[in-house]
């Protein structure tokens, strides 16, 4: 009876851990993100139009995301090329362009307790660039004429669970 307790509890602790969420903006977690940002008909279609085509001729954009308060080192990446007329995510998890164009691509980074309140729906992305809550590098002006595809990208946080903890450098 003492065993059965005992081995219970080592598979509960086992089954605890085998689901905990990944560190937010890791990229484990950014790679969840590109599926959500897929499932999500406000960025694929409300992106498709001119922000996707602002690409440089590449064929794609790119979004690096971090927690301020992690560090810039501990950025990841999404990859979004027009594909079908829409804006699909191709890829998210580790760097893989770190040599930005900011003409066409973005770099935002807030801190945890900001992500979290954008991912709430707390505030939207007026707010968070007005009061300098979301800090980023990248077309401005293009990223105020979508406001509502940018504030579902902000929301992001709030619909994939992630852990706290601050991801692996």
């Amino acid at each position: 009876m003492k065993y059965t307790t005992i081995a219970l509890a080592a598979l509960a602790v086992l089954a605890s851990t085998a689901h905990a969420a990944a560190p937010m903006m890791s990229v484990e977690w950014t790679a969840q993100a590109c599926d959500a940002w897929n499932k999500d008909a406000l960025l694929t279609n409300g992106l498709a139009e001119k922000w996707i085509k602002n690409d440089k001729d590449r064929g794609y954009k790119i979004i690096h995301l971090y927690r301020t308060d992690c560090g810039e080192a501990t950025q990841t990446e999404m990859k979004i090329e027009a594909r079908d007329g829409k804006a699909i995510c191709v890829y998210g998890g580790a760097v893989q362009n770190p040599k930005m164009d900011y003409a066409a691509d973005y770099t935002m980074h807030a801190t945890t307790q900001r992500w979290e309140e954008m991912g709430a729906g707390e505030y939207g992305p007026m707010k968070a660039m007005m009061f300098g809550r979301l800090k980023f590098a990248g077309p401005k002006v293009e990223a105020m004429s979508v406001m509502g595809p940018f504030e579902a990208f902000l929301r992001l946080p709030g619909k994939i669970p992630g852990d706290k903890a601050c991801p692996a450098k």
